[in-house]
């Protein structure tokens, strides 16, 4: 008699599953109660990714005309797979509706929109009560910074923690809004006493990165960035290598895409692609080492009309992200040139335009699969 899968070993059906793609280990983990726990265990440890969010742009001209058409255009989603249909939102939208809102953060399956420019009737994020801060001394002079995912309390359901940065004088301060199917509910924390914002709050990027568990705001022409823990609700600063920060490089933080490694990327002296990571060593940069280094000169001469001068290219060009998704992917912007995504890996430069013409927005939002799908989080297995 030949051997049936009831007869697979436990090795042997792991070893099997690993080898699926998401969708079809999904798929696999219905069969029974036994494959159900296999499939937990052959899990990626990344969420599958599906596709981007952004706001596409109008293509800017070369310089020295202006930097481009400022109009906001609503929020789109390109699937990763073309035959793949767009995600269904749990908050519907009419063109109308679509164009006054704008993306903040996409995290754990959800996407926080607020709107652009200012709020109407249809806002899924209420903004904070007067009284969520009794004896408000910071209300005149408070800079709201932006707003992330925190942490989701369902995996199914609309229940989720979000976060609002704010500089309160010159401390920052974090304001958390929980919400469960619909009601919202916020509480302030206390200010950050110590993590000193000694600058113009103007200076912090709206968005926020995640990245190795923890959320990050960049700041601009600055040697730091702001650092809060979600799971303590604590602020700091990290520093970045000197290298980079003190002469006022264009770095993006991320993480590495095999093992999820806090990194930090850059373009330095208008040519090379360095990739820093996190580590401790007599050599290290304020706690960074770098782990590789790309030339980048023969790719970006493959872009068409990109000036060949150094200066030109260095004012044309600068990176905008590391792809949250693990792709391995770095996404460069350009003046006039065009928008692209880089393979760190295989070298390959691809630009992101869309068929009407419309770059694809800065940022580009990964959206994946909240992560594992609820019947197969490691709660389940006690009812195997």
């Amino acid at each position: 008699m030949g051997t049936t899968v009831v007869d697979l070993t436990e090795e042997t059906l792991h070893a099997i599953l690993r080898r699926l793609a998401p969708a079809d280990l999904l798929r696999a983990a219905l069969a029974c109660h036994r494959w159900r726990r296999a499939a937990s265990r052959a899990l990626p440890r990344a969420p599958p990714l599906l596709g981007y969010f952004f706001h596409p742009l109008t293509p800017a001209r070369p310089p020295p005309s202006p930097t481009g058409d400022k109009t906001h255009h609503p929020a789109v989603f390109v699937p990763l797979d073309a035959a793949s249909p767009a995600p269904l939102l749990s908050l519907k939208l009419t063109p109308t509706a679509a164009r006054g809102l704008s993306i903040q953060d996409v995290h754990l399956g959800l996407v926080l929109l607020l709107h652009h420019p200012r709020p109407n009737r249809r806002m899924l994020l209420p903004p904070p009560p007067r009284g969520a801060l009794p004896d408000d001394r910071w209300c005149g002079g408070r800079s709201v910074i932006g707003v992330a995912v925190l942490s989701r309390a369902h995996r199914s359901r609309l229940s989720f923690d979000a976060v609002c940065l704010t500089v309160d004088g010159n401390l920052p301060r974090a304001w958390v809004a929980t919400v469960r199917d619909g009601d919202c509910a916020w509480r302030a924390l206390p200010r950050a006493e110590g993590v000193i914002v000694d600058f113009d709050p103007w200076w912090f990027e709206a968005r926020c990165v995640h990245a190795a568990g923890n959320i990050y705001w960049h700041i601009c022409n600055s040697s730091r960035l702001l650092q809060l823990d979600p799971r303590t609700l604590e602020f700091s600063f990290m520093p970045v290598p000197a290298v980079l920060g003190d002469h006022h490089k264009k770095y993006r933080i991320g993480e590495m895409p095999e093992d999820g490694r806090l990194c930090m990327a850059s373009i330095v002296d208008d040519e090379n692609l360095q990739i820093w990571v996190r580590g401790k060593a007599r050599w290290s940069d304020r706690g960074w080492l770098m782990e590789r280094e790309t030339c980048m000169t023969k790719v970006l001469d493959t872009v068409p009309g990109l000036p060949k001068d150094p200066m030109r290219r260095m004012i044309c060009t600068w990176l905008s992200d590391v792809d949250y998704a693990h792709t391995g992917k770095v996404f460069i912007r350009t003046w006039g040139y065009g928008r692209y995504s880089f393979h760190m890996e295989t070298g390959k430069l691809e630009r992101l335009v869309m068929e009407d013409g419309k770059e694809y927005g800065d940022p580009m939002y990964a959206y994946t699969l909240a992560w594992p799908p609820e019947f197969l989080a490691p709660q389940d297995e006690l009812f195997g």
